[in-house]
């Protein structure tokens, strides 16, 4: 039968219709899920695509922070400002893709490892640079960025000690020193801490030998900080100095600070800074260690924001790493 006009156009405006169906999906949903091979299971992580139709976007690798911290930032203990989940979003408006990672034993990769305390920094760095394969060959990214937040840079400056497959580094709210030393400066920097000083600094120095050591006799407030399943983590933690680990690297390095962070210093960026002159320094005005906008100077107003998932993340972040890995040429 002959097609009239109105048949045509009809069957034209349904396909346009669901072309932009289609491309409106695409929009709403740049998630999918990724696995990395794990000792005992698979490690898991969410690949969000700055543009779904596969543009060759940077990819950047976020590397979660101390404690049972989930991809989004997130963890148990009452932080629930998703600042990774806000950073992916803000960084695919900015032309840049993101993987974000839970840790080995944890979350969706509790099946990697039995026990999520029998883990070494050696071990994460090892998965970041599992990840950096499985991303390369899931995206056809010649080079993954690594951004580890907190104690997560500290295992992108592990990582990088094998830079194969890596554009370069992100070091947000990262320490400058060895843990060990900044747990005796917040011993020392409490006046209460008096009766339990001495023995503190002195489990801080066997376990920075490398030893193990018998708590059962401590204070009880030691026995948690030092107890016996963290050690073997702690005796890798401690040995470890990041203004080192990133002399030692040649690759370009973004050093991002917030200047109202309550658990990183911005001395902290500059000794890292002063490690590795070519990386750029960037300091946050007003911004906190989960990456928001902190209005007051009261620990009380600050320390809110880790449980306010409606606040958004600070200007000025996104834009800073977006900038830094699309201006930064490739190895």
């Amino acid at each position: 039968m002959k097609k009239t006009k109105t048949t045509v156009l009809s069957a034209l405006l349904g396909a346009l219709l669901m072309a932009a169906t289609a491309h409106t999906a695409l929009a709403a949903s740049p998630e999918e899920f990724l696995e990395a091979a794990g000792p005992q299971g698979p490690l898991k992580a969410t690949l969000r695509s700055a543009d779904p139709a596969g543009a060759n976007s940077p990819v950047v690798l976020i590397i979660p922070g101390s404690g049972p911290t989930d991809r989004d930032g997130n963890n148990p203990l009452g932080v629930k400002a998703a600042p990774y989940r806000l950073l992916a979003e803000a960084l695919a408006a900015q032309g840049v893709s993101t993987v974000r990672i839970d840790k080995r034993g944890m979350f969706a990769s509790g099946g990697a490892i039995p026990d999520a305390n029998q883990v070494t920094i050696a071990d994460y760095a090892a998965d970041a640079q599992a990840w950096t394969r499985v991303i390369q060959h899931k995206t056809g990214a010649p080079c993954v960025w690594l951004l580890g937040h907190s104690e997560g840079g500290l295992v992108a400056l592990a990582a990088a000690q094998r830079p194969e497959g890596l554009c370069g580094l992100i070091l947000v709210a990262a320490g400058g020193r060895p843990l060990g030393e900044v747990l005796r400066d917040q011993f020392r920097a409490n006046a209460a801490n008096a009766p339990i000083l001495k023995d503190a600094e002195s489990t801080i120095t066997r376990l920075t030998q490398g030893e193990r050591v018998d708590v059962s006799a401590l204070h009880p407030a030691l026995q948690r900080i030092f107890a016996p399943a963290v050690q073997g983590f702690l005796i890798s933690t401690f040995g470890l100095d990041p203004a080192k680990l990133l002399g030692a690297y040649s690759g370009p390095v973004l050093i991002l600070q917030g200047e109202r962070d309550l658990q990183v210093g911005v001395d902290d960026a500059r000794r890292l800074s002063q490690a590795d002159v070519k990386a750029k320094l960037v300091l946050l005005p007003g911004v906190n260690h989960v990456l928001k906008a902190v209005a007051g100077d009261t620990p009380a107003a600050n320390f809110a924001t880790y449980a306010d998932p409606s606040l958004p993340l600070a200007p000025g972040i996104a834009e800073a790493i977006a900038g830094f890995v699309r201006g930064t040429k490739k190895p």
